[in-house]
């Protein structure tokens, strides 16, 4: 089984040597208007986004145009609708795609996008596209994955509804459809609900991932906020997917969960400051500690002290600044004698005593 920890989109290695890759999905958040795809693009990189995520379908592509009670939706943000009519709502056009891979290049944002079926992916790689991700719904599909996985290009596929068996079918078919290379694979642990309550996050299974396929590992996030994607990377998150609005207040078929510009900012900032805390295990001298090294306790006379005179638990305590002996000494020099006048206030030392 040919393993990595690393991966590199579009000359961006990703890991946990490296600060978090932060992808602002889009989704269909466009609401049907390129202009405001586009300025959602814009509004992801100025916020400190480094890639922009598609949706690569049709809605023939998804489902079929059916009003039967399995294609229409009990519950939740699409109640009512028929798969078929969320499906053309939410999708983002193939023509747009050239004007988005395109201000992406503008921007400096690396684009990439979702395929959901091998037409997609065909579309995809005329566009050069950097790297694939396979959606949640789709983590079942196998031979989509093989046809993804043939393309060379880095994956990262979403968790979310699979079971651990399915997790692991999902990802032999990625590795065994690379042939003689390792597969650029990173695993997003992911909550299907839209959006997920916190308490559903279950982040610890972040570094269960991690272990069991040896892989990079991310969060695709749904739930409320920034708190949830930040205490990730703490777990080891090394990629955070959101989606993203211009204004939640404007609708659409994701708003309700999207972050809008403001916060994916915080988000970006929150995610990368917490990469930074996390360092090392270590137990070194910080240099911003060694300014305090001083303030610790040490050996002090605390009375006046005559030549010859008795170190007692009266002249002699455990006090702040530390330029005395260390603490632990205290029962050692009591009893000993001084060997000059020790005023009070003298950092004890060794050779103030005999």
């Amino acid at each position: 089984m040919t393993t990595t920890t690393t991966i590199t989109i579009d000359g961006r290695p990703i890991g946990p040597h490296h600060p978090p890759y932060v992808i602002a999905e889009l989704s269909g958040n466009h609401n049907g208007d390129l202009e405001r795809a586009l300025a959602l693009m814009t509004a992801a990189k100025e916020a400190g986004a480094d890639a922009v995520k598609l949706q690569t379908y049709t809605a023939d592509t998804l489902t079929i145009d059916h009003d039967g009670p399995e294609f229409t939706i009990q519950g939740g943000l699409w109640h009512g609708q028929t798969l078929y009519q969320l499906y053309q709502q939410a999708h983002t056009p193939w023509s747009w795609h050239p004007a988005l891979f395109a201000r992406g290049r503008e921007l400096g944002v690396t684009v990439f996008s979702t395929p959901f079926d091998a037409t997609a992916v065909e579309f995809l790689q005329r566009l050069e596209a950097p790297a694939y991700k396979i959606a949640s719904f789709e983590a079942i599909d196998l031979p989509l994955m093989e046809r993804v996985a043939a393309t060379g290009r880095p994956i990262i596929l979403s968790t979310g509804m699979a079971t651990l068996p399915e997790i692991e079918a999902a990802v032999q078919c990625i590795r065994q459809s690379v042939a003689g290379q390792p597969a650029q694979l990173a695993l997003l642990h992911c909550i299907s609900g839209y959006p997920t309550p916190v308490e559903e996050a279950n982040l610890r299974t972040l570094p269960d991932l991690a272990s069991r396929f040896q892989t990079v590992v991310g969060l695709s996030d749904h739930t409320p906020g920034t708190a949830v994607a930040t205490a990730a990377v703490a777990l080891g998150a090394t990629i955070l997917e959101k989606h993203v609005t211009l204004c939640r207040a404007d609708g659409g078929p994701d708003a309700a969960f999207s972050l809008e510009p403001h916060e994916l900012a915080q988000l970006c900032r929150d995610c990368r400051t917490a990469w930074q805390a996390l360092g090392q295990a270590s137990y070194a001298l910080t240099d911003s500690e060694k300014g305090s090294l001083l303030l610790r306790r040490s050996l002090y006379v605390v009375a006046d002290i005559a030549a010859g005179e008795l170190l007692t638990a009266d002249n002699i305590r455990s006090i702040r600044p530390g330029y005395g002996l260390e603490p632990r000494r205290l029962p050692s020099v009591i009893g000993r004698r001084a060997a000059r006048f020790l005023p009070r206030g003298t950092p004890l030392r060794d050779d103030l005593m005999v």
